[in-house]
């Protein structure tokens, strides 16, 4: 009988890969082959991106996971090229072309346009999307020709920026709210300019405060050496870098970490100036605790603990 050799017993990682994902694969199939890279126990990523997009793909390990909800509610960065003139079925350049018109826009008409799309907005989720409807995703519906009516939903595009214009492709920056298509996005440009239009390319370059510069290729990390790959890491308040800093004393650390609510008002402990979430530090060794919320009369209230810290 053959024998196989014995897998590999997972081990504790803890931190974020920020990954520079290539395009043609899935978010889940560049996070399966990450956690094996790194033969971590626990991996999650925040937010997933279409398998023709690239760039900034921030990969959860161990302890990191409790936090990845923050940047699926963070805003993004993108830039995209519009492929004016056409229009696909799927919204990008993975469907099949549908319709084409002829390109006769300037500049100026384009600058007017992206004008209407700043702000607060109504997206339409497109059918070709990981949204479900009775436990399946619209796109197994779009996959079978069935259209299902959606409900628009109000989304936020902070800056959309025209970089380059060499007819047919139109050249856009988009810092955007949480839930923004930006297939959606580039479809309704290419439909307010008369010609149509669906996404070309797609470039993530920002998460919430992760850039895309500091990211690495899955490539990268399979060339480094085995015991050299959770250097590549970023500590898990990378996940955190926006909230205010608390840092607390060993005793009121080890109550925090047991889930107890403190008062802090009487101690001599240097507060936030607003109430809101904090991540929590304990002074001994500047460890990360978790997050916690400052509530009324200095009261911090555990939210987010990381258990190794105990």
């Amino acid at each position: 009988m053959a024998s196989f050799p014995p897998k590999r017993r997972r081990v504790p990682v803890h931190g974020v890969l920020l990954l520079d994902k290539s395009a043609g694969h899935s978010s889940n199939d560049v996070l399966i082959k990450a956690k094996r890279l790194l033969n971590a126990e626990k991996a999650g990523h925040t937010g997933t991106l279409d398998p023709f997009a690239t760039g900034l793909l921030p990969l959860c390990f161990g302890e990191a996971t409790k936090f990845a909800q923050d940047l699926l509610d963070a805003d993004k960065t993108y830039e995209t090229v519009v492929h004016l003139g056409q229009r696909s079925d799927t919204g990008d350049t993975e469907g099949e072309i549908v319709e084409t018109l002829p390109v006769d826009v300037s500049r100026e008409q384009i600058e007017r346009v992206l004008a209407q799309f700043r702000g607060p907005i109504n997206q339409v989720p497109p059918m070709y999307s990981a949204l479900k409807r009775d436990g399946k995703p619209l796109y197994e519906y779009a996959r079978a020709g069935i259209t299902l009516e959606r409900e628009a939903r109000p989304v936020i595009i902070h800056l959309l920026e025209l970089l380059d214009f060499q007819t047919p492709f139109l050249t856009l920056r988009v810092r955007c709210s949480k839930g923004t298509y930006i297939r959606v996005l580039g479809e309704e440009i290419g439909a307010a300019l008369g010609c149509g239009g669906h996404l070309q390319a797609l470039r993530r370059t920002q998460v919430g405060a992760l850039l895309l510069h500091n990211a690495v290729t899955l490539e990268q990390l399979a060339d480094s050496a085995e015991d050299q790959r959770t250097a590549l890491l970023a500590p898990v308040d990378a996940l955190l870098a926006s909230f205010p800093i608390l840092s607390l004393p060993d005793e009121l650390a080890r109550r925090f970490l047991h889930g107890q609510r403190i008062s802090l008002g009487k101690e001599e402990i240097a507060l936030p100036a607003t109430d809101g979430r904090v991540r929590v530090y304990r002074t001994s060794d500047n460890g990360l605790l978790g997050t916690g919320q400052m509530q009324e009369f200095g009261v911090l209230a555990p939210e987010r603990l990381i258990s190794t810290a105990l």
